[in-house]
């Protein structure tokens, strides 16, 4: 990647910060997202992983949820086979996520055709995000339009499956003070299981102008269309994946499908008041309208029938952000001064409803039938078994001040979030109302020895409303519980041996408290008794050590479990999907100026399916490897192989009885023209 081109990227934040490296480099140097200031990554006190555009060609992936993959401290959930879900540091979230630092929140799949690169934050990270992002967040940074000479790609990717994408990226600087750029992707989906199929379409223009020698203005609009057969995976049996049907699609072929269009618009505008001082304002709109519908496996599974259940819901949402910050540099003697100061406001409207498949003529919710290499599913009738519609506002204020005092950098920074959401739930005939006024702070330490290392030492606290991640709609209890909390104490080390290559440590403990549970006293009410804790250690190694190689190596150690004994969970149980030990590695090494080769291998230790701990997602390592090939200047071939040694594997799942099962070897071949 060019140097100018890295430093375009970084449009969401003010100031310069030069983010260096050749085109294969995995390095970047921007940690400006973790503090909404221009901060290197070295001098953030989080552990942070960042995903450049280079490591995600290099691997082929075309989706978020693939690209987590080589994050170490993030687990995938099956997400149900139609939306991004994660664990990160053992916290489970659908709503996480972030394009250009403003919440992205909705239920669906992220594509990456318009994407620069894909920071992990890990831990607490309300003072940045607001609420949520207990375990961490996610965050997509934008392609942009860049001033220079005009460049043009075209991609095209085919598997062994009969998977296969097409991808475009334009920009033209249309005159000295405009850039207009176009990125765009056709992609049809296929793989090992059975009547699995889909696409995908997506476009997305973006313009920079340059309204003066001290204001620019970025505009975006993204238009995502994603359709798919829904895949709930595998039941389980004797506590691990039911075996011999990795192929088996356990739904209705004609019924189980995913239908989700997204419109997402924003603006940025950019000001340089002075030397000192900036200050920056960003809008976003953005529309989801979402329908799925599926036939899923349930509990009580044997050797010769599987239970079946099924269901239909449809959400539509609509997001209107705004925020600003002013920023400040500025010394005052010997003491040197970043000041942050924001406020951020958002309103989001939520009509939202779920049906019930009923069998037997309408008598009952599961049925039983054979199992088989093809499932035979029964007729069914649906009922209304949820409706709601629902209007969140939310206002925030925070405040931030990074002081340097030479071989010692302090973070002290709070956050003020008003949470007000109101709910009706139709069926239940249920108005519901919720204010939340919370205050979440951010302490960090930093020794600087030396300029290219760092240790550190920090304290950050989240909290979540009782509404849950997707704030569709509150209960006669949900309305009169406080929020949930979570607190992140970390301490690491960060150093550059030199420019191109960074080696990070981390130990953490996350606590998580105000989890509901039932009422040991049978009310048939919840309480706020569920406590939990997550401790653990993450090394990573990123970059180039010597020329030619790239490599983004990561190691995780987790031990969670529920620290409070509930009706629902005793003290000791052991956290869903956290797997004690993670490793990620990939690799580049370029033998010569055309030809490379690359290898990638990910270890999941064995990790309960769910809080029940009654089954078992077994041990795995899958081995990747792929071939790179410069035909010419403008034409790049290559060739990735997705596990290897045909590993038989499961790598997610959700709850006890949908669990995906890992592909099998599988081949796609890539090529990529840019002129």
């Amino acid at each position: 990647m060019a140097n100018s081109a890295a430093e375009a990227q970084r449009d969401y934040l003010p100031g310069n910060i030069v983010v260096t490296g050749d085109r294969e480099t995995y390095v970047n140097e921007d940690g400006s997202t973790g503090t909404k200031t221009p901060t290197p990554i070295i001098d953030v006190p989080q552990a942070i992983t960042v995903i450049t555009a280079d490591q995600l060609e290099d691997q082929g992936v075309t989706s978020l949820n693939d690209a987590l993959r080589f994050v170490p401290g993030v687990s995938l959930e099956t997400g149900e086979g139609h939306r991004d879900e994660v664990f990160i540091r053992g916290q489970e979230t659908t709503a996480d996520f972030y394009i250009d630092g403003l919440r992205d929140d909705a239920e669906y799949y992220r594509p990456l055709y318009n994407v620069e690169r894909v920071e992990v934050l890990k831990g607490a990270n309300a003072l940045i995000f607001g609420r949520g992002a207990g375990g961490g967040a996610i965050n997509r940074v934008s392609k942009v339009a860049e001033f220079g000479a005009p460049e043009y790609s075209l991609g095209a990717q085919v598997d062994s499956f009969g998977a296969f994408a097409f991808t475009g990226d334009a920009n033209l600087p249309a005159s000295e003070s405009v850039a207009v750029r176009l990125t765009g992707t056709y992609e049809e989906f296929d793989n090992h299981r059975d009547v699995y199929e889909g696409r995908f379409i997506g476009f997305s223009p973006t313009v920079t102008a340059n309204l003066g020698p001290d204001t620019r203005l970025y505009a975006y609009y993204t238009y995502d269309n994603d359709k798919r057969v829904v895949d709930r995976g595998l039941p389980s049996l004797n506590g691990g994946p039911l075996r011999g049907y990795d192929e088996t699609f356990f739904g209705d072929p004609d019924y189980n499908s995913s239908d989700v269009e997204v419109h997402v618009a924003r603006t940025r505008l950019e000001h340089d008041i002075s030397g000192a001082w900036s200050v920056n304002a960003s809008v976003m709109f953005a529309d989801y309208d979402k329908f799925y519908a599926n036939i899923v496996p349930g509990g009580g599974a044997t050797a010769t029938t599987v239970n079946l259940g099924g269901y239909e819901s449809g959400t539509d949402r609509q997001n209107l952000i705004g925020q600003v910050n002013l920023v400040g540099q500025f010394d005052t003697g010997s003491l040197s001064h970043t000041l942050l100061v924001g406020a951020e406001a958002g309103t989001q409207d939520t009509d939202a409803f779920r049906n019930r498949a009923l069998f037997n003529n309408g008598a009952d919710t599961g049925v039983t039938v054979p199992l088989d290499d093809t499932i035979s599913v029964p007729s069914f009738t649906l009922v209304p078994q949820r409706a709601s519609a629902s209007e969140l506002t939310t206002l925030s204020f925070y405040a931030q001040e990074q002081l340097d005092i030479g071989i010692l950098q302090l973070v002290a920074g709070v956050r003020y979030d008003r949470f007000d959401l109101e709910s009706t739930d139709i069926i239940a005939n249920f108005d519901g109302a919720r204010v939340d006024d919370r205050v979440s702070p951010r302490f960090g330490a930093i020794l600087k020895p030396m300029d290219n290392l760092s240790i550190y030492a920090s304290y950050a606290e989240s909290f979540l409303p009782q509404s849950g991640n997707q704030f569709t709609v509150l209960n006669q209890q949900s309305a009169s519980l406080e929020p949930e909390v979570f607190e992140n104490i970390e301490a690491g080390v960060k150093w550059a041996p030199h420019r191109d290559l960074l080696l990070t440590a981390a130990v953490f403990r996350l606590t998580r408290s105000n989890t509901t549970a039932p009422d040991p006293a049978n009310t048939g009410l919840v309480i706020l008794a569920g406590e939990s804790e997550v401790e653990g250690f993450e090394l990573g190694l990123i970059g180039e050590p010597v020329d030619g190689l790239s490599l983004s190596l990561g190691y995780s150690y987790l031990d969670g479990e529920i620290t409070s004994t509930t009706t629902s969970a005793t003290s000791g149980t052991r956290l869903q999907q956290v797997p004690e030990h993670q490793i990620t590695a990939w690799a580049r090494y370029d033998v010569t100026d055309r030809i490379g080769f690359g290898a990638g291998l990910t270890h999941l230790s064995e990790q309960y399916a769910s809080l029940s701990n009654n089954v078992v997602l077994p041990s795995y390592t899958r081995v990747d490897a792929a071939v790179f090939f410069e035909a010419t200047d403008m034409l790049t071939l290559q060739a990735n192989v997705e596990n290897l040694f045909d590993e038989d594997y499961f790598p997610s799942a959700h709850g006890d009885n949908n669990i995906q099962p890992g592909a099998p070897l599988n081949v796609s071949f890539g090529a990529r023209l840019r002129f």
